[in-house]
């Protein structure tokens, strides 16, 4: 069995990357409101703080900033794929080992995580989350894509509405 090495900050920040199992999958877009749903009633009963956020259609990116005292992300992505992943009928093609473990076969088990640093670290991942829909060939602006906190920095005065420009305007790359 991997034993992966997480770091464990009370109140800290961090970035994440979760999957679906199927990179083909259409999923989280096409089931964004049980999504947020499912999402809002963890974050009411665990709180965090999501500095930012994008839904893509087989993935989300994620920056959170957990309470103080507290370091507990993993049973907060736990309880919102377990909710999600409740309102659909397992794959046929589950594995023994998943099986085993009541999955469904919808989500990756695993999720990146990254220990944001500094200020500069924080805006990084920031704006990597932001500009993903446009990394991915779903939209050519930022703007555009409609499952994106960018709006909300936008409507706070955080960023300008033409923030990111296009693909072939950004020369920033990122690891995912």
């Amino acid at each position: 069995m991997s034993h992966y090495r997480r770091n464990y900050i009370e109140g800290g920040t961090f970035f994440f990357t979760v999957k679906l199992a199927d990179p083909k999958s259409r999923l989280l877009v096409e089931h964004i409101n049980l999504l947020r749903e499912v999402y809002t009633s963890v974050q009411k009963r665990y709180p965090f703080e999501t500095v930012a956020i994008c839904v893509m259609p087989n993935h989300l990116h994620a920056v959170w900033t957990l309470p103080d005292g507290d370091s507990d992300y993993p049973l907060r992505w736990r309880l919102i794929k377990t909710g999600f992943s409740n309102h659909f009928s397992a794959s046929n093609t589950l594995s023994a080992s998943k099986r085993r473990r009541h999955e469904k076969g919808i989500w990756q088990r695993r999720f990146y995580e990254h220990t944001v640093r500094d200020d500069v670290d924080l805006w990084r991942v920031v704006d990597y989350v932001h500009f993903n829909p446009v990394k991915h060939g779903l939209t050519a602006n930022v703007k555009d894509w409609p499952f994106s906190s960018f709006h909300r920095f936008v409507r706070d005065g955080l960023l300008p509405l033409d923030w990111g420009g296009t693909a072939e305007t950004w020369a920033t790359h990122f690891g995912e």
